[in-house]
């Protein structure tokens, strides 16, 4: 009598699906959101800004209004926003770049507990991995503007920072805007990690900390007033 044939199916099915969870097919999952991400940000003509600070600062305080104005500063200087397309900081930066008819980019990120896309993005790409997004944000950005927030934001801005210290891109502006905020962050830095020698005295060149929109966006048309350059390094 011939033997069923059914059970063998039922084990392959099985190993097709065990494959994708494999390191193997999750190194193809990454490949592929690369290609995706730098594939659709190639076509966005305008040179980009990132925008970082907290989700969590509410429409109305003096936070998100500063936001929304440099937003707004940026796109009338002719740069176009990119932010993680959340709410808070995020979507006060992409508001005002929206409101002024520029770009906003926003770079999404899906999470467990779902963080929905602010309604202010003239182009949206979502992912699954953060350190895709990070190096997206970092690779098409002419400057950084970091505004308060909390681990998230100081994430992405011990990376930029770090990337700038060890050359791995090219010199762009870092701008931290609040000094009462940023203050404290900047005491510790000279206070303990320089006096410790656990970085040179001419890194805190890398860092600009001013106190409005204004100021940031008059900083950084000064730093660009040879033209803009993006992050990537020509070898």
């Amino acid at each position: 009598m011939p033997k069923k044939d059914g059970p063998r199916r039922m084990e392959y099915s099985r190993f097709q699906t065990e494959f994708l969870n494999m390191d193997a097919w999750r190194i193809m999952r990454v490949m592929g959101e690369f290609v995706e991400s730098f594939d659709y940000m190639t076509r966005i003509p305008e040179m980009l800004v990132s925008v970082f600070g907290s989700a969590r600062v509410k429409e109305g305080s003096p936070m998100y209004d500063s936001a929304r104005e440099v937003g707004r500063r940026l796109v009338e200087a002719g740069y176009g926003v990119i932010t993680g397309g959340g709410p808070g900081i995020m979507e006060a930066a992409s508001r005002g770049a929206f409101e002024a008819k520029g770009r906003s980019v926003g770079l999404n990120i899906e999470l467990p507990m779902e963080q929905k896309p602010n309604p202010y993005q003239s182009n949206s790409q979502s992912f699954r991995y953060f350190f895709i997004r990070k190096v997206c944000f970092l690779k098409y950005s002419t400057a950084v503007i970091v505004y308060p927030g909390g681990f998230g934001t100081m994430d992405e801005l011990s990376e930029v920072l770090t990337m700038l210290q060890t050359e791995k891109i090219s010199m762009i502006p870092f701008i931290l805007v609040d000094k009462k905020f940023w203050s404290g962050f900047m005491r510790w830095i000279k206070s303990s990690v320089l006096e410790y020698d656990m970085i040179a005295p001419e890194d805190l060149d890398l860092i600009k900390l001013v106190d409005s929109a204004e100021e940031a966006v008059d900083y950084l048309c000064e730093c660009h007033r040879y033209g803009p350059h993006g992050t990537v390094l020509r070898d």
